[in-house]
């Protein structure tokens, strides 16, 4: 579906120690992929939900866990980008069967374009994302952008979009599949959080996978569900330090 999640990756700085943590804390296993073998794919009960890598120490940006989002036309898409003040980092580059390309929106946040056959989630099942988050400084100019960039709404049949008071909800055939969150730039709620793309996973036991994080060599907190205040979720870095959170049911 143009314009929807349709993948995650991350890159790390060491495969075995990312692919140890992720089993710890997800229960995922891993298999080669066809990006060669810095390269794996996290599977859950046979599924595959994400994409974890590595590249050299020299050249290894910091580990962020980054969204993809399905296009039509990577090249059309990467011009929209750069038309509305953002970046394109990397590509549009051939990757496999398709072609990938990493931009970063006008306030920072990291993400991910790819053209070819997506993968589908079950969404909120099997460990697969449940949605994404953006943490950003306006969550309505940042709707602008992206709906801009994506056509969401635009035909009728793809993703739409709610505005409620403080945040924009991206909805798929019902589901919630991402959340657009901040304020004005002068009330932004900590200024020392800057602007990106949260990966949160869906779990069985959240408390469990939390400790299995510190147990693990990461770090967890807890924090009020962002889609449900009344609920808990966890915030995870990885020992690489990449950001993550996991809810329950």
């Amino acid at each position: 579906m143009n314009g929807a999640p349709c993948w995650v990756s991350l890159i790390s700085h060491d495969l075995p120690v990312a692919q140890g943590f992720y089993t710890d804390v997800m229960g995922w296993d891993f298999v080669a992929s066809t990006l060669g073998s810095n390269f794996s794919v996290a599977m859950a009960h046979g599924r595959p939900v994400a994409g974890i890598g590595c590249c050299a120490p020299a050249a290894s940006p910091p580990a962020v866990w980054t969204p993809y989002f399905a296009v039509d036309d990577a090249d059309e898409i990467a011009d929209r980008v750069r038309e509305r003040g953002a970046t394109l980092a990397v590509g549009p580059v051939r990757v496999a069967d398709g072609r990938a390309a990493i931009a970063a929106d006008r306030d920072g946040a990291v993400f991910g374009l790819w053209e070819g056959t997506a993968l589908v989630w079950s969404v909120g099942q099997d460990s697969a994302p449940a949605r994404l988050d953006l943490q950003t400084r306006h969550a309505f100019e940042a709707a602008i952008f992206y709906a801009g960039i994506f056509d969401w709404a635009e035909p009728p049949g793809g993703c739409t979009v709610d505005y409620a008071e403080d945040h924009v909800r991206v909805r798929l055939e019902g589901r919630t599949v991402a959340t657009l969150r901040g304020g004005g730039i002068e009330a932004a709620a900590d200024p020392r959080i800057r602007p990106r793309w949260i990966v949160d996973f869906h779990v069985e036991d959240g408390a469990r996978a939390a400790a299995a994080a510190i147990d693990a060599g990461g770090e967890s907190s807890l924090v009020p569900a962002l889609d449900d205040p009344s609920k808990d979720a966890f915030v995870i870095r990885d020992p690489d330090g990449a950001l993550f959170t996991v809810s329950g049911p």
